[in-house]
């Protein structure tokens, strides 16, 4: 440590030399130079070291830093409290972030304490009394114990005369974390020692005391990860299926970790390595039992979640029950599998699921069948059996031999071998997957299969078909001519722009292939429904999932509106607009077809109760970002300046890792050149979101869309809706409130309740701040997106914001709905939302 010092203070002093010698470098003065290297020549004075040898001890004030400076170890107070603890955190990164805590159940109340290393090889945490507050253990005794903090932030008492040897290390803090785990640790189970190393959250951001939440390698049955509260389980990944733990959150491989998974008679851990030493990452469990990966990006200095569990509602243990399976993307989100009926049909009309489904056929046990059921999450594995030795047939034939056997599958599918057995009837916590979904085998009556039976009357309905094919073949060519004239008819008033099989940017499907996809558009399969018309979600023969917006025959504007998106989406490529996939128009339908978002819509999550709790902080800020970002695009750095004229919480979509998406460019309009601002006789767009210049005079500019980002970010600080929002003490709608309280320095009480944000409180003002910044009354004194996305990403000093525009906007409205005009009334009110149960 002291040589790595030393290079920085040689360094520093040559480019003092040289600035003195004329060179052409700008050099700070000679006392800024003195005050940088000041601390770096104290620290190699002071003998800043890694390690605390025998008989030696650091105080408070002091601290120990991994040899390449990474980690730092010493004495600190969390958040508001003023308690003392020994801790670990993150050297080199602005946001200070604890990773260790040795005392945490046990804090100092003074800046007395000492932590000493005494033989045989002891940590000891001495209060002002020398009486110990903590202590490590020891494995051994060693004659010259040293306690080094290595690079990878693991704190360890080894052996002093054996440099090399990391195996006989006679403590670790890895096998002790807290809430945090870094790349290298092992989570599992010694089975020789009976100890377990798992994560458990603090109980507040101001005491880091073990809380309620805690996350663990269960190997009960076969191992998976288990999020519990206390003893009950509140969201699980896996079985481990010989490459990951599959599911939600993070279903692909990731390429930055290499992954170990260990399962013996003596021993049962997980751990990741990272494949990059200078990428920095942690997970965590939180004290709402979430657990997050984060990962350091030196480019914002900030840390940006990379998954959360849970990430939605499917991620809520058991939510449907036994035979019962979750899909984000459907209404309701639980649903029976394929042959299995509610248990409690009434209950499940209430949406309570807890009661789950059976067979609608029950199993005599003899000439029982199984039956393949794919992409899906496997169940709770707590109560099964595997071998690894076994094939998937041998698999089969051990489960047929036992009629309480209820379902198996592959145990591992990197090796294609391996035998899992469910055998108690009951699968629970089953979900469905787009990505790294698993097929199990579920024992089924015979009569649940298909026949040779019905296979003969398949034959014999097939033939009666063909019979009356080539009755009506001539009526149908006759039929086909007429409406490829009306598609041509149609597809000339799309222009240049019209979809078909040649054009680069847009294919086109055929009408076949979206009837498949969406089960000819079932109602089961419906999404939801706006001014364009309704919307499906529907499944490709290849397993991608698509959302298609079908043109309703009533829709009169539709058409244009098509036009409009086919002119700029297929133009369009940002990670936060919604991609579009292609088109189908094809006799009577007109169709676009997108990427299916599974979270649906902000406004189906952030205004439901229930489901806002899925959305903590730092998700709510990375949509706040993320849409940011996509308005930047569209009005700076796309190919056409786009002001979108209907942003609004409807219109923003949530994929699986609730990354936003802009979506309904139907109202969209664009400018080219130096031009900034138009006007329209027609106002169209969603109230509570609209500017006033433009839902007053008809003017819209990329200020117009600002004013409407502006009333997305206190929606989502708040989880309440600009319209039809009240406060017992004021008649004022939100931006009023949040305008009021603002003013008063009380803008955390708009925050919604739900949220423990207090970690968090600077980054909650300034979203604020923005927010109020983008809905100011004149369109002038709005800032631009460039100007929004550097505040959210930056500490540094905001403009004082004015009063917002429609402070009172329940009373503008009011005499403006009585007036009958057609800018009362949003013809694209309703994007991609669930039908909720009533």
């Amino acid at each position: 440590m002291i040589v790595y010092l030393l290079k920085k203070v040689v360094l520093m002093l040559v480019y003092l030399v040289k600035s003195k010698k004329g060179m052409r470098i700008t050099a700070p003065n000679d006392l800024s130079w003195f005050l940088l290297i000041f601390p770096l020549i104290f620290q190699v004075i002071s003998g800043a070291t890694d390690s605390i040898e025998a008989g030696k001890s650091i105080r408070d004030g002091e601290t120990i830093v991994s040899s390449g400076g990474k980690f730092e170890l010493g004495f600190f107070s969390p958040g508001n409290s003023r308690n003392r603890y020994v801790g670990m955190w993150f050297k080199n990164i602005t946001v200070t972030t604890v990773v260790w805590v040795a005392n945490r159940d046990l804090p100092l109340t003074d800046n007395l304490g000492v932590l000493k290393l005494i033989q045989p090889g002891i940590l000891v945490l001495l209060n002002v009394t020398n009486g110990t507050v903590w202590s490590s253990n020891a494995s051994r005794a060693v004659e010259n114990p040293v306690a080094q903090l290595l690079e990878s932030g693991n704190l360890v008492v080894r052996d002093g005369n054996d440099h090399d040897g990391q195996e006989n290390l006679l403590w670790q803090s890895f096998d002790h974390p807290t809430d945090t785990y870094l790349p290298g640790m092992s989570l599992g189970w010694n089975f020789v020692t009976g100890k377990e190393t798992y994560l458990s959250s603090w109980k507040s951001n101001d005491d880091p005391g073990t809380g309620e939440f805690s996350f663990h390698l269960d190997p009960t049955g076969y191992p998976q990860l288990l999020i519990r509260k206390g003893s009950a389980v509140q969201s699980r990944i896996g079985p481990w299926n010989g490459i990951r733990f599959p599911g939600p959150p993070n279903p692909k491989e990731d390429p930055t970790y290499s992954l170990t998974f260990m399962m013996d008679d003596e021993k049962v851990y997980y751990r990741s390595d990272s494949v990059d030493g200078s990428f920095v990452s942690r997970y965590t469990i939180n004290q709402s039992g979430v657990s997050q990966r984060w990962t350091w990006v030196d480019r914002t200095r900030g840390w940006v979640l990379y998954f959360s569990l849970p990430a939605d509602i499917c991620d809520t243990y058991n939510l449907c029950g036994s035979f019962g399976s979750c899909n984000v993307g459907s209404s309701p989100s639980c649903e029976c599998l394929d042959r299995f009926v509610p248990k409690d049909p009434d209950g499940w009309v209430r949406a309570d699921w807890s009661n789950g489904c059976v067979r609608r056929t029950n199993l005599s046990c003899q000439g029982d069948v199984f039956l393949k059921y794919s992409g899906i999450k496997l169940p709770d594995a707590q109560r099964s059996w595997n071998k690894a030795t076994m094939t998937l047939d041998e698999c089969r034939q051990e489960c047929l031999r036992n009629c309480s056997c209820t379902a198996y599958t592959q145990l591992d599918i990197n090796k294609g071998n391996g035998c899992l057995i469910w055998y108690e009837d009951q699968l629970i916590d089953i979900r469905t997957m787009t990505q790294d979904g698993q097929a199990i085998y579920i024992r089924m009556a015979a009569s649940e299969a298909d026949s040779g039976g019905k296979k003969r009357e398949v034959v014999l309905i097939a033939s009666l078909v063909s019979v009356m094919g080539v009755v009506l073949s001539g009526l149908s060519l006759f039929l086909c001519l007429w409406k490829i004239r009306k598609n041509d008819s149609k597809l000339s008033k799309l222009g240049k722009y019209k979809c078909d099989e040649k054009h680069p940017d847009l294919p086109f499907f055929n009408l076949s292939v979206i009837l498949k996809a969406t089960n000819h558009f079932s109602q089961s399969n419906k999404l939801g429904e706006g001014g364009f018309g309704p919307v499906y979600k529907g499944v490709l023969e290849e397993g991608q999932e698509i959302a298609v917006k079908r043109l309703s025959k009533e829709s009169r504007q539709g058409l244009d509106e098509l036009k409009t998106e086919l002119i700029f989406i297929a133009k369009l490529q940002h990670r936060n607009l919604v991609k579009i996939l292609g088109c189908c128009i094809q006799g009577d339908e007109s169709m676009l077809i997108y990427e299916y978002m599974p979270n649906k819509s902000l406004d189906v999550i952030l205004f439901d109760q229930t489901k806002s709790r899925l959305l903590d902080w730092p998700k709510r800020f990375h949509i706040i970002n993320g849409i940011a970002r996509g308005l930047l695009y569209l009005h700076q750095d796309s190919r056409l300046r786009i002001i979108h004229r209907d942003l609004k919480a409807g219109n923003i979509l949530l994929d699986a890792e609730m990354n936003p998406k802009i979506s309904d460019f139907g109202l969209a309009r664009s400018f080219g050149g130096n031009q900034t601002e138009a006007q329209t006789l027609h106002v169209v767009g969603t109230y509570g979101y609209m500017s006033p210049e433009y839902a007053v005079e008809g003017l819209f500019s990329i200020k117009s869309d600002v004013f409407s980002f502006g009333v997305l970010v206190l929606e989502i600080v708040s989880g309440k809706r600009n319209r039809g929002f009240s406060h017992s003490d004021h008649s004022l709608n939100l931006l009023g409130h949040a305008w009021k309280l603002y003013k008063e320095g009380r803008s955390l009480e708009l925050v919604d309740a739900s949220l423990d944000h207090k970690i968090y409180s600077p980054e909650v003002v300034r979203s604020i701040q923005v927010g109020l910044l983008c809905v100011q009354q004149n369109p002038e004194d709005r800032p631009t997106m460039s100007s929004v996305v550097l505040m959210l990403g930056n500490e540094g000093e905001i403009p004082q914001a004015k009063k917002p525009g429609f402070f009172t906007e329940r009373d503008v409205l009011a005499s403006q709905n009585s007036s009958s005009t057609d800018a009362a009334n949003s013809r694209n009110e309703v994007t991609i939302t669930m039908p909720e149960p009533r």
